[in-house]
């Protein structure tokens, strides 16, 4: 077992217009993250992904067998999350990106810790895809709704309407928190989208809601990371 945080690093192949970090979901840093990882190199951007689950064997987990992710997702801690995030932040500060031209997303438990982040540490922009714990506290973080009001850097939430486990309603209340904060905020809504509805590997996958969230991610960080 690892020591340290290990990062999956994905450069661009030419000059990197910035820096995105990228939070996985509840199931590791598996093929679906690290993809998303080399779509952002692809266009352009040096990527890192930190391993969450490294302190647990750090496994790839597929998406058909819950009661292998809550062991994983038990051992997670605030500051664990925070010494992980911290060791992808090095690695970008090295690489010689400064903080307002890197950001951050996330899905999944992923999107939820890119949200907190934007609360913590300095960052240009921040994308959540779908981030849970809106109402509820997870990984001895505040919920959502009331961490959304100390957001640093703009900020850019990513949901769908059919998402059994994030309600609308909160969704909403999300958003006017998230207002609050006095920085650029926005949440998208997709009305046909469920839970995981970006990852082309789950049942849940919409490829419409996911290229339209992809290419607001892109502009978003686009916009905030290069100016």
């Amino acid at each position: 077992m690892a020591d340290s945080t290990p990062l999956s690093v994905h450069s661009p192949s030419g000059s990197p217009k910035g820096a995105v970090i990228v939070i996985q979901e509840a199931f590791g840093v598996n093929d679906h993250i690290e993809d998303v990882c080399r779509r952002f190199a692809d266009e352009g951007w040096f990527a890192v992904a930190p391993h969450l689950f490294w302190r647990t064997g750090d496994p790839k987990l597929g998406y058909t067998d819950m009661s292998q992710v809550m062991e994983h997702m038990k051992a997670v801690t605030r500051d664990g999350v925070l010494d992980d995030v911290d060791a992808a932040i090095g690695e970008t500060t090295k690489q010689g990106f400064a903080a307002k031209n890197t950001g951050i997303t996330g899905f999944c438990m992923g999107g939820t810790v890119a949200m907190l982040m934007d609360t913590e540490r300095e960052f240009g922009a921040a994308v959540t895809f779908y981030g849970g714990g809106v109402k509820e506290g997870r990984f001895g973080f505040p919920p959502l709704v009331d961490a959304a009001p100390y957001l640093r850097a703009p900020w850019l939430g990513l949901f769908g309407d059919k998402d059994t486990g994030i309600p609308v309603e909160q969704v909403e209340e999300l958003r006017a928190a998230a207002a609050r904060s006095g920085v650029a905020t926005e949440i998208v809504r997709y009305p046909e989208a469920e839970h995981g509805f970006h990852c082309d590997q789950r049942a849940s996958y919409h490829a419409e809601s996911a290229r339209d969230a992809w290419r607001r991610t892109l502009e978003w960080f686009g916009r905030y990371l290069t100016a």
